[in-house]
């Protein structure tokens, strides 16, 4: 069953057309990857995918529920993990202290948020040292996996990442694609928005934008 359903979703741009008619189901336990050239939509899907923004015209379901007719704070802060290009962390506070401010954001609840942090970075592959680095002491890489980490801290059951290996070298693309190969293992619809072929080539599934013409 999908968590996630596009109903014939439509968006415009000051009445020019982006998306036309997308309709797309969703579900855990899988990867997927949104691919398309330049101009595509690539990224306002992933937005409408995340409350950010609403569609001109359709409905998206979040587990058979209306998105628009939930809370637009509590979608974003529960059941939505989302992962930046350029991370969007906090320079100033450590990698813990990003993940730890997201479950206090959230109103995440749990006995220990330190030690959950913890256990959150050390799954994406950072060690005790370097969670108690600022940010702009980490590499690009290390930001990227913290941002991951702060994605997860509130157990969403969707994460959506936006060209989430674009600014890595090929190694460390690897090492993150492999997090969220995991993470769809362990249950989660993980949703990537990349124009990287070897990116696509790793998911289970890919949903291709076209560009629509202006007389689309």
């Amino acid at each position: 069953m999908a968590i996630l359903s596009l109903q014939n979703i439509s968006f415009s741009y000051d009445k020019t057309p982006v998306l036309k008619d997308i309709s797309y189901d969703f579900e855990k336990g899988k990867l997927y990857c949104i691919v398309g050239k330049s101009g595509a939509g690539k990224t306002t899907l992933l937005s409408l995918l995340s409350g950010l923004t609403t569609p001109s015209s359709g409905t998206i379901l979040y587990d058979d529920k209306d998105v628009a007719k939930i809370d637009k704070y509590t979608f974003r802060s529960k059941y939505i993990g989302v992962v930046f290009q350029s991370y969007n962390l906090i320079t100033k506070y450590t990698a813990l202290e990003n993940v730890i401010l997201a479950m206090d954001v959230a109103g995440y609840k749990t006995d220990n948020k330190k030690q959950k942090a913890l256990e959150l970075l050390k799954s994406v592959g950072l060690d005790e040292d370097e969670t108690d680095r600022r940010i702009l002491k980490l590499s690009g890489g290390q930001q990227q996996r913290v941002a991951i980490a702060r994605a997860l801290s509130y157990d969403p059951d969707i994460i959506l990442a936006d060209e989430p290996t674009g600014n890595l070298d090929r190694e460390t693309q690897s090492e993150i694609m492999a997090i969220f190969r995991s993470l769809a293992k362990q249950g989660k619809c993980v949703i990537l928005v990349s124009h990287s072929p070897d990116v696509a080539a790793m998911c289970d599934e890919c949903y291709k934008l076209t560009k629509l013409t202006k007389k689309s």
